[in-house]
């Protein structure tokens, strides 16, 4: 990272407060998304946060991952509407076969789509 930024992936130094309102308010995947259903998902994830030299969180990602060291990470999954050419830059390409996926989603989890996207144009 550049001398004014530092990844840090310990769950006790990510803003979760500042995190939901970036997800809830701003982010079309999320928008509407309870500050429980972020802690949650936090939780269950290995998290990343981007923080400038003074300890301001910048950025945040996180990943789901069964943790299973010894395999190897063979394929990452990412859905965007919007960014396919930032993406591409990092190596991700289309799906071959989009018609294999399938998504099922639990609307009560406090999880929304987006108004006007579909299931599979959200990423959570």
């Amino acid at each position: 990272m550049s001398d004014d930024h530092e990844i840090r992936t310990d769950l006790a130094d990510m803003d979760l407060d500042l995190v939901h309102e970036w997800l809830s308010t701003d982010a079309y995947w999320s928008l509407g998304r309870t500050r429980e259903a972020v802690g949650t998902a936090a939780e269950h994830s290995l998290n990343f946060g981007a923080f400038t030299s003074d300890g301001r969180q910048v950025a945040y990602a996180r990943v789901v991952t069964d943790e299973l060291d010894t395999l190897g990470v063979r394929r990452t999954l990412l859905s965007t509407l919007d960014a396919h050419e930032v993406y591409a830059a990092y190596g991700f390409e289309p799906l071959p076969d989009p018609a294999r996926w399938m998504i099922r989603e639990d609307r009560s989890s406090g999880a929304s789509t987006a108004e006007g996207s579909s299931p599979r144009e959200r990423s959570d």
